[in-house]
């Protein structure tokens, strides 16, 4: 059940990255989700490549509140952070 929770995050997230190259979020839900995904990295301790792809997502968001993060860079985690959440329902 808590694997399908935060494969949920994971798409949230994702659909959020991929798509903030084109739609102006709020900096509040940025930072709600860039929390959230540092948390969930510390789960795992980067110790796996999971891990370490919700850490460097988590601070692109919050990155993203400050300066504009290239749209290539947002397109190619928010894709990863899919297929993670993808693969949590599977």
């Amino acid at each position: 059940m808590l694997v399908k929770i935060l494969g949920a995050i994971d798409l949230i997230a994702g659909l959020i990255l991929i798509s903030s190259t084109s739609i102006n979020f709020p900096s509040q839900a940025l930072m709600i989700f860039g929390l959230i995904l540092l948390a969930k990295s510390s789960l795992g301790f980067l110790k796996d490549f999971a891990s370490w792809v919700d850490f460097l997502c988590g601070t692109i968001f919050l990155t993203s509140i400050i300066v504009s993060v290239s749209a290539i860079i947002s397109l190619i985690f928010g894709l990863l952070l899919l297929q993670k959440g993808i693969f949590s329902f599977l």
